[in-house]
């Protein structure tokens, strides 16, 4: 063999391929599962317990809600029975009411229109029957006088007769005239006819006459 045989020879002859390094095999990149198995169990076993634990927690919530929810229904159930009772009672008991003061009102109307015969028989009999002199007549007329006024007070009704010299009141006095008077200007000289009021009401204002002035010194 010639030297330029043996020479081409080595050259074609493969070089030795370098061994990995102990350690650096692929097989020691995965995690050993002897180590992370137990925690990674372990871990799991605690979420699921947790996660139970919650969910009964949740699924008790619902039920106390849920039975809370029937008790006020319930409860609102039973307002609104007690409270359509208490309206009907409430409108029966304004049906009684205004039936009841009808009846007073009528019961009192009756009441005085008796009273009112009674006075007026009185007046027909003083009219009627003979009297020897004017005097006896009048006596009776008083006497039946004394009787209305009687029933005026029974019905709470009072005259309304001012003094002369008081100040005119445009709710109890009606106005006439004006006159001459000794009185101050303005007041009341005298009651040309009583008024009357019943219970704080005016039922006929007092018809007066009111003084000019003209008498009065001041």
């Amino acid at each position: 063999m010639t030297e330029e045989e043996a020479a081409q020879t080595v050259d074609e002859e493969p070089a030795d391929e370098e061994s990995p390094a102990d350690g650096d095999a692929t097989g020691d990149e995965t995690p050993d599962e002897d180590v992370l198995g137990p925690e990674t169990t372990s871990l799991v076993a605690r979420v699921a317990v947790e996660d139970e634990s919650l969910a009964a927690d949740v699924e008790d919530r619902l039920v106390a809600l849920e039975s809370e929810r029937r008790e006020l229904d319930e409860e609102v159930d039973d307002l609104e029975a007690r409270l359509r009772r208490n309206r009907a009672d409430f409108k029966n008991y304004k049906k009684r009411a205004k039936k009841r003061q009808k009846q007073l009102e009528k019961r009192a109307t009756e009441d005085l229109i008796e009273r009112l015969i009674d006075v007026r028989d009185n007046l027909r009999r003083a009219v009627e029957d003979e009297h020897e002199d004017v005097e006896s007549l009048r006596e009776g007329v008083e006497l039946t006088l004394r009787e209305l006024d009687r029933v005026f007070e029974d019905e709470n009704v009072s005259q309304i007769h001012p003094e002369s010299g008081e100040e005119v009141d445009p709710q109890r006095h009606e106005v006439m005239l004006r006159v001459e008077s000794d009185h101050p200007e303005d007041t009341i000289a005298d009651v040309y006819q009583p008024g009357y009021e019943m219970a704080d009401k005016v039922l006929q204002a007092a018809q007066v006459t009111v003084s000019d002035g003209s008498g009065d010194d001041e």
